[in-house]
């Protein structure tokens, strides 16, 4: 299964392990577990804690269970998250695969143009009026990421494959 709700990326991979440590060992609802988020880290609001949660589930550094959410043993190594990403994350093949069949490096923007055919047609449904601003941001994020975790370098405000 992929995620599709990627945070904003943090200014460097250690606020993913403060987020992890946030989420409890003992399972807990995601009212609770959004509450711890917003607790032991600079999250200001419940829908990026949510957005966190889901991202973590994504990471492979939490999982939903039937009795609520909790916390995984593994540790967030850069190799561990750069697979689980590439894996586990909608969107991320395809935008790698855009940055690597391009010439030259693409701005946020130009990633985007190409990669507006991968957003499942229910998106455009269920926001008509937003999807291509909710899309472009995400995308935008996922190149961010992509950049954090050293899939590809941003060049000038552009982004090309290492």
């Amino acid at each position: 299964m992929q995620f599709k709700l990627v945070p904003e990326p943090p200014a460097d991979l250690d606020f993913v392990a403060d987020a992890q440590r946030a989420v409890p060992l003992v399972p807990g609802s995601e009212d609770d577990c959004c509450a711890r988020m917003l607790d032991r880290t600079d999250l200001t609001s419940r829908d990026a804690a949510r957005t966190w949660l889901t991202f973590l589930r994504a990471l492979g550094l939490a999982e939903e269970q039937s009795s609520g959410f909790t916390r995984t043993r593994q540790d967030p190594d850069a190799e561990f998250l750069r697979e689980q990403f590439r894996e586990n994350v909608f969107g991320v093949p395809a935008v790698l695969a855009i940055l690597a069949d391009a010439a030259e490096p693409l701005s946020a923007d130009e990633v985007f143009e190409q990669f507006r055919d991968e957003v499942p047609t229910w998106e455009h449904h269920k926001n008509p009026n937003s999807w291509e601003e909710i899309w472009s941001e995400r995308v935008a994020y996922l190149l961010d990421w992509c950049v954090l975790l050293e899939l590809v370098a941003e060049v000038d405000g552009a982004y090309a494959v290492e």
